[in-house]
């Protein structure tokens, strides 16, 4: 008697696999779009400032940092004071975060996957 609870749960549920099944595999498919607009900046980021990459050099002038940029010919360099940490890189990442999320539910929507 116990498990009768249960057994009527497992029948509510397994009539509605395909429906849970469905909802899970565009859970995923969200998720890993996210996690892949969310890190493609600082995998570019951080390859971009290596040892190895031609960004990575010094500036001739002291106190001055180099910035990547998008043209490897182009070379930049910045005072050091510039670059400190300010209370906007506290908003802009959960910013970024809901915009992708926002952006790729209404992908979804558009394309009427649920259909």
């Amino acid at each position: 008697m116990p498990f009768s609870c249960f057994a009527s749960l497992f029948h509510k549920l397994s009539s509605r696999w395909p429906l849970l099944l469905y909802a899970a595999t565009w859970t995923v498919l969200l998720t890993v779009t996210v996690a892949v607009a969310s890190f493609s900046p600082e995998a570019a980021f951080v390859s971009a400032i290596t040892p190895t990459s031609s960004f990575s050099r010094r500036c001739r002038t002291e106190g001055f940092i180099r910035v990547p940029l998008d043209l490897p010919g182009e070379i930049l360099c910045f005072p050091a004071h510039m670059f400190t940490r300010s209370k906007v890189d506290l908003i802009v990442p959960p910013v970024f975060a809901a915009v992708v999320v926002a952006g790729s539910a209404w992908v979804v929507r558009a394309l009427a996957l649920w259909q």
